[in-house]
């Protein structure tokens, strides 16, 4: 049997747990034995607390997984690009690993399990009729189980979004290898779903009597995942039925492996399943969005550019250290000068760190008056309400604010405080032109179209490593989002409710708010050039869910729920057979030309240039400088891709029959094999 390293946890308090011991493999990650007996332990509030608070870092969404966004899952899609393509996105590059993916892995679900083995006993309410025996409040005894519930919730669906099946194990296994493999079992993905729905729901009954501060999770949050993970399940299932990729589907693996006798839906069938999990979706965002759609964030529409001016508060929302005061904020991590510390504003303040906007998402932006772009001429000239895009200043004017005071332009002001503050050493003062010919990682801008989301005013903010701005990692405008959709996709049909959310929205976002006018000038041809959300399962949708989808887009901007959205409304398929050339910025004959010297925009298709040649393009494209590029022929797709492939260790350690991977109780997912370093077969 094989081993894992020890695993520590120590908490953020002075007590500690010391000690391990070894496990089978990744997904039987354990906790470990400790010289502190459990016990002896879990018997006071104040204990559950510290063994929760080492969870919060490790489960949450938060700037360490930050790469010009919350999350990295906004890069590489048709958001926002580097300067290579993501494996994904091509036909032979991403290839099933053997060991080292840290992706399949359970120790953050054995800790939650850990603990609720060891608390719930104790806490005795409503169990076998005894009585608690956890000293300290009460409310907060509970409020900690409630947050260990939603922690465990939240990484099954971090899980699950990778994998699709995955083995529901809830309580902390014993060391014996038969009981591993039984409980390695996948299980459909809808019944993960409704598993962690059922966390979700247990959470929410344990917040609902304690409010503490905003960087602690609360009932509203677990409310907002619980609609996240139905719509994303719900529009899973429709969009990707009788696919592989769902249970009962042509092809599914689970159909041979576990359900040989065929898969029954715990509704009945799949269109039931569907119509369960979107009503969850309405039920869980309704009640978030009816409690905070008249206390959003206001939106002043303007990107502020003196000390003296008033601050833009949605703008400030995204780059400010206390969260607490801002009441569309619904979960914040907080960071510390010195202690726990990011280089989100070093990278906002210059080219973010060379992930940038591309042309299409810029594109996709209405015009304040709810008008598509291309209803105002060519994208290139416009009629001159829309100005073109021959300067970033032209793209910036009479467009939807969120596009106006994010789209960073050159002489904008970067820093508007603590001028002389020493410690800002990666402050950049006033925005240069992009820097596209700077082959420093860092430093250098990949599309052209940078960010100021998540930027600081303020130079203290600037440290090389040091910022300390805090992070969103829930707010509650994606509520009424969540409600907008899965109401529509439910009935077709945009109900009182949604007609509301949607018109608070275009209000705060400067945007005329007469969504039906636009809905009646969308063009999908048009769309589809610059939207992969255009699509569902290779077909163009209809106006009205296309505009609820390009709603999303755009409030979500660098906040890394793109990839989630495009894979659960299967918006991949077509490029497949019509690969997607990536573009940013106006280069070519065009004023932004001349923010450079000549000499230095080599574009001769050799290894050396720093641009694409314009015998390409006129517009910038980050993946086509040299045919050596991957991505220089546009990014491609293959079905297998919608879900990642289990390594090849983990068949082998679960095997029964020495290295035969076809006796594990696992089974590969749709088209890829169970040998390493091997790709997709379609």
């Amino acid at each position: 049997m094989k081993t894992n390293n020890k695993i520590f946890l120590s908490s953020l308090l002075a007590l500690a747990l010391i000690g391990g011991f070894t496990a089978c493999d990744d997904f039987l990650d354990r906790e470990p034995q400790s010289q502190i007996t459990p016990e002896a332990y879990f018997i006071e509030a104040s204990q559950l607390e510290n063994y929760i608070n080492r969870m919060y870092a490790d489960i949450l969404p938060s700037h360490s997984t930050w790469s010009y966004g919350l999350f990295d899952e906004d890069n590489n899609t048709d958001n926002q690009v580097g300067v290579s393509v993501h494996d994904r996105f091509t036909t032979d590059r991403w290839k099933v690993d053997m060991s080292e993916n840290d992706n399949w892995k359970f120790e953050q679900i054995y800790r939650c399990n850990f603990f609720l083995s060891e608390v719930l006993p104790k806490f005795g309410e409503n169990l076998n009729g005894l009585e608690n025996t956890i000293t300290g409040d009460l409310a907060n005894i509970k409020h900690y189980i409630g947050e260990v519930y939603f922690l465990r919730a939240y990484d099954y669906f971090k899980r699950y979004q990778m994998f699709g099946d995955f083995p529901i194990v809830s309580v902390p296994l014993s060391d014996n290898m038969d009981e591993l493999r039984e409980a390695l079992q996948r299980s459909p993905r809808n019944e993960v779903a409704r598993f962690i729905l059922s966390d979700l729901d247990k959470a929410t009954a344990l917040l609902a009597d304690k409010k503490l501060a905003t960087t602690r999770i609360n009932k509203d949050v677990a409310l907002l995942l619980k609609s996240r993970v139905a719509l994303y399940e719900g529009t899973w299932l429709k969009y990707h039925k009788g696919t592989a990729f769902v249970p009962g589907g042509d092809g599914w693996p689970g159909a041979t492996k576990d359900y040989n006798s065929g898969y029954q839906f715990p509704s009945g069938s799949i269109d039931s399943e569907i119509d369960f999990f979107l009503t969850e979706a309405i039920n869980a965002s309704k009640q978030v969005a009816d409690a905070y759609k008249g206390s959003l964030a206001v939106n002043t529409g303007v990107l502020q550019q003196d000390a003296a001016e008033p601050v833009n508060p949605y703008y400030e929302m995204f780059a400010q250290e206390d969260l607490s005061g801002v009441s569309e904020v619904l979960l914040w991590r907080q960071y510390a000068r010195g202690l726990t510390t990011h280089n989100v504003n070093s990278a906002a303040g210059r080219g973010n760190y060379r992930i940038g906007l591309t042309r299409g998402f810029v594109n996709n932006y209405l015009m304040a008056d709810g008008t598509p772009v291309y209803t105002h001429g060519t994208y290139s000239d416009g009629d001159n309400y829309y100005k073109g895009d021959k300067t970033i200043a032209d793209v910036r004017t009479n467009r939807d604010s969120r596009l106006a005071i994010f789209l960073k332009e050159p002489g904008q002001k970067n820093i508007l405080y603590e001028l002389e503050n020493n410690e800002g050493t990666e402050a950049v003062f006033v925005e240069p032109y992009p820097g596209i010919t700077n082959g420093d990682g860092e430093r250098g801008y990949s599309t052209g179209y940078a960010l100021h989301k998540g930027g600081s005013f303020n130079r203290k903010h600037y440290a090389n490593g040091g910022g300390f701005t805090a992070s969103i990692s829930f707010r509650a405008t994606e509520a009424l989002l969540n409600y907008m959709e899965a109401s529509y996709v439910k009935t077709g049909t945009l109900d009182a409710s949604a007609r509301e959310y949607w018109t608070i929205i275009r209000n705060r976002s400067h945007v005329d708010p007469n969504f039906d006018n636009t809905i009646a000038k969308t063009d999908m041809s048009k769309e589809a050039e610059n939207d992969w959300g255009s699509y569902s399962a290779g077909t163009l949708i209809d106006p009205t869910l296309y505009n609820i989808r390009r709603e999303r887009r755009c409030e979500f901007l660098a906040e890394g729920l793109r990839y989630m959205d495009l894979t659960r409304w299967r918006s991949l398929d077509q490029l497949i057979s019509n690969p997607y050339h990536v573009e940013g910025f106006h280069l070519w004959n065009t004023p932004i030309e001349g923010w450079y010297d000549a000499a230095d925009l080599v574009a001769d298709g050799s290894s050396s240039a720093k641009v694409s040649s314009k015998d390409r393009s006129e517009y910038l494209r980050p993946f086509e400088r040299y045919s050596g590029q991957s991505g220089y022929n546009g990014m491609t797709w293959k079905k297998a891709h919608y879900l990642r492939p289990i390594m090849v260790k983990q068949f082998q350690v679960s095997a029964t029959s020495g290295a035969d991977v076809t006796t594990s109780p696992l089974y590969q997912n749709p088209y890829w094999p169970i040998r390493a370093d091997e790709g997709a077969t379609e």
